[in-house]
């Protein structure tokens, strides 16, 4: 089995290999690149494992004069920049011990050691510099082609190791598992088992990981398992996901992409601002989709206070959670009506107004306006008085 893209053939990336290599060193693209290459889906990131320790791979690549960046390079990582592309180069490692949080490594010269720390067997797949793919474990390939999510060994012990696992579990469940298998049983089980861990980790590694999984195509299957486990309502109190899986089908029909934090408001948590460590910019939006899902503002006029696309986003949290369909009209005006500007200035309304008085009127008349559906001309609102 091999695997094959621009992003492999790269003169750049290929002198990576070479640098390595020509010291007689081993390299193998590794994790996501080749997980989402052999899934059909877009690669972002390139990781490359080796053999070689830190310094030797700093040594190696700079002899062939490439940029070298010690990044992680206590956890045997160094960025290596070659003609502005960016490799993330990691010595073999071991596990020696975790602690729930960070583990304690130690450098390998095998693959095979390297492979058995990942978390899921769908991440311990290698592919060379030709695109030959490895699979240490003898599980990788097909666990990916049944499109499964497993833990490489016990569950229990590499949760443990990480209880950010958890959340990981969920979030590659939403994007690489066939969910309509349903969720192995003994698997959300040790998942509860551990709910006390998720204590344990910091908000931003949480925030991080709900962005990820809220941003998947589909994740309501994946929230509903969260749900069963007790892990949704440990990081999200107060949180209901019986209207997401509509809210995604609505999202398909008006052809809306998948928007996290929209996805996040249908869920209902108050305390997520704290919970998952919102920006201020972040919790703003999420306080207007919520707090104008119910004010029966109509679609022209929240695109007029809110802008087109935060507009659309309470539409289509409306639709969730009265449990309504799509309707076309109100998506089309909630786009118009952010085209749409005032045309009374204060100046057109003094010295017969002023103060308080002025600012009331300009209200008033934006209101008339806006209830109009823009319609009324600025003569006819002036008129009007």
């Amino acid at each position: 089995m091999t695997i094959d893209g621009a992003w492999i053939r790269t003169a750049a990336t290929q002198d990576v290999f070479s640098a390595l290599e020509s010291a007689g060193y081993e390299a193998f693209f590794v994790g996501g690149c080749v997980r989402n290459a052999l899934m059909g889906f877009a690669v972002a990131d390139l990781d490359i494992a080796t053999n070689a320790e830190p310094q030797a791979i700093i040594t190696s690549c700079e002899n062939r004069g490439l940029k070298c960046i010690p990044t992680g390079i206590d956890h045997g990582t160094i960025t290596v920049v070659s003609d502005g592309i960016v490799h993330e180069i990691t010595t073999y490692r071991r596990d020696v011990q975790g602690d729930g949080r960070h583990a304690i490594v130690e450098f390998s010269t095998q693959m095979q050691e390297d492979a058995a720390r990942r978390d899921f067997t769908i991440n311990a797949l290698y592919a060379d510099r030709h695109g030959k793919i490895y699979d240490p474990l003898g599980m990788g390939k097909d666990d990916l082609a049944q499109k499964r999510v497993t833990f490489i060994g016990s569950a229990d012990e590499r949760i443990r190791e990480d209880y950010l696992r958890i959340l990981r579990f969920f979030r590659f469940s939403a994007i690489y598992a066939d969910q309509d298998q349903g969720f192995d049983p003994e698997t959300l089980s040790v998942i509860s088992y551990h709910l006390d861990g998720l204590d344990r980790l910091s908000k931003e590694r949480i925030g991080t990981e709900m962005r990820k999984l809220l941003s998947a195509p589909a994740p309501a299957p994946a929230i509903a398992a969260m749900r069963s486990s007790g892990a949704l309502v440990r990081i999200l109190e107060g949180s209901d996901d019986r209207s997401l899986a509509l809210l995604v089908h609505l999202e398909s029909e008006c052809d809306a992409y998948p928007n996290w934090l929209r996805r996040l408001a249908i869920l209902g948590s108050m305390d997520a601002r704290d919970s998952l460590r919102l920006s201020n910019d972040e919790t703003q939006k999420l306080t207007v989709m919520r707090d104008a899902i119910g004010d029966m503002k109509p679609p022209h006029a929240l695109g007029y206070y809110h802008g087109a696309s935060l507009a659309r986003d309470i539409l289509l949290l409306r639709w969730a959670s009265f449990k309504q369909m799509a309707d076309n009209a109100d998506w089309q005006a909630a786009a118009s009506g952010a085209e749409y500007v005032f045309p009374i200035k204060a100046h057109d309304l003094m010295p017969q107004y002023s103060g308080p008085s002025l600012g009331q009127k300009l209200r008033t008349l934006e209101k008339q306006w806006i209830d109009s559906e823009f319609r009324l001309t600025k003569e006819a609102l002036l008129n009007g008085i």
